[in-house]
């Protein structure tokens, strides 16, 4: 199979629900990242960009009718350039980079743009109409498909035996690593500026005064809590649980996106590779432990690639809940240096099919910047799914 380089990566910072971006459209926020992905590599010419896959897991409203394609032209993406968009929930950016990276390896492409993009507070959170089959409710072995994801953070909590304290523990940590990295500027040479707009006043006439602003910095991460601040919130699922808004994933709005090319696209367009994509691993589990996902994904890529676990330079595990980080930590025991080194979703958001995307940006400039070599993305899924990629630094 042929090799797959990745040679640019780019995202939005990334806004709270209801925060600084959400007066800007979905397809707005992918505009902005097709393009910045485009700008860090000057060389390559958008005409010989073949397709665009792009995540999303609400895709309707401002999300739908395809918004790869949409946003793919409006870019100044040529025509030429097919579009998709796929729906994995919270793996949707991770399985948009495995489709591209697998047409590549398979030969049946050259160069492809891939990516995720979520507003959710835009687009709520199962969409403006849910409607699941009434064939989940008449059998009970498939009402954990049913099943907020909270509530299956707090099955974790209990069959694992993790502490309210512990949970907060994760987040505070979470927050401070993402702050620490906010300060040394971490996360500058990923991050695609945006501009965005507050209202600052209204004229006599009516009229509204606005304010044009330059976002540059991720909105979520908060440099003043601590654990008395975490420790007086009430649980969010379960009326004597112990998940709460402060030790779970952010609602919020981002996008980003990545380039990769062939190895002849590599030369023939004089590109300088930033990594390079190794594989992917998807499986099942049960839907009510969903969370656990990445503890049946991890051993088997890492087994296939002949790697030891030791081996791993960063590891980007989406923090969906800190009970299901902290479950999965019970099973795999990552290294906790290497184990989100600036923070994750808790403190960095988590816009649903952009985190898997955004968590490989980050994981591609936290290798280069520290001259780790080998890299993993893992993502626990709604329903009962696990994914995981590994990346070499080049």
């Amino acid at each position: 199979m042929n090799n797959v380089y990745i040679v640019a990566a780019t995202r939005t910072p990334v806004g709270k629900g209801k925060g600084q971006l959400a007066t800007i459209r979905a397809d707005t926020l992918l505009i902005s990242v097709l393009r910045g992905a485009l700008a860090q590599v000057p060389t390559l010419d958008p005409e010989v960009v073949e397709d665009v896959v792009i995540g999303c897991a609400m895709p309707e409203g401002e999300q739908g009718l395809n918004i790869a394609r949409s946003a793919a032209l409006l870019a100044g993406l040529p025509i030429s350039a097919g579009a998709m968009t796929l729906n994995r929930f919270c793996a949707s950016g991770l399985s948009a980079i495995q489709m591209a990276a697998e047409r590549i390896q398979l030969g049946q492409a050259d160069i492809m743009i891939a990516g995720g993009v979520e507003s959710m507070s835009r687009v709520p959170m199962m969409g403006f109409h849910p409607a699941p089959s009434p064939l989940i409710f008449e059998n009970p072995s498939q009402l954990p498909l049913a099943w907020g994801m909270g509530a299956t953070a707090e099955n974790l909590a209990q069959i694992w035996n993790i502490s309210r304290e512990a949970q907060d523990s994760l987040s505070l940590l979470s927050h401070q690593r993402a702050v620490a990295a906010q300060d040394r500027g971490d996360f500058t040479a990923e991050i695609t500026p945006l501009e965005g707009r507050r209202i600052i006043g209204v004229e006599n006439d009516g009229e509204y005064q606005e304010q044009v602003l330059t976002i540059a910095h991720d909105e979520g991460p908060r440099r003043n809590t601590d654990m008395a601040a975490l420790g007086r919130l009430k649980p969010a699922f379960h009326v004597r649980g112990s998940v709460t808004a402060g030790n779970s994933s952010q609602i919020s709005d981002g996008a980003s996106a990545l380039i990769l090319v062939s190895e002849q696209a590599l030369v023939r367009h004089q590109l300088t590779p930033l990594a390079r994509v190794m594989g992917f691993s998807v499986k099942g589990v049960a839907p009510e432990i969903m969370g656990l996902g990445p503890v049946k994904v991890v051993p088997p890529l890492l087994e296939r690639h002949g790697l030891e676990q030791s081996q791993l330079d960063w590891i980007e595990l989406n923090e969906a809940f800190a009970a299901q980080v902290l479950a999965v930590q019970k099973h795999l025991a990552f290294d906790p240096e290497c184990l989100n080194p600036v923070g994750g979703a808790i403190a960095l958001g988590h816009p649903l099919g952009a985190s898997g995307a955004i968590r490989t940006t980050t994981l591609i400039h936290g290798l280069r910047r520290t001259q780790g070599r080998y890299g993993l993305v893992t993502l626990c899924v709604g329903m009962g799914q696990g994914i995981a990629g590994l990346f070499e630094r080049l």
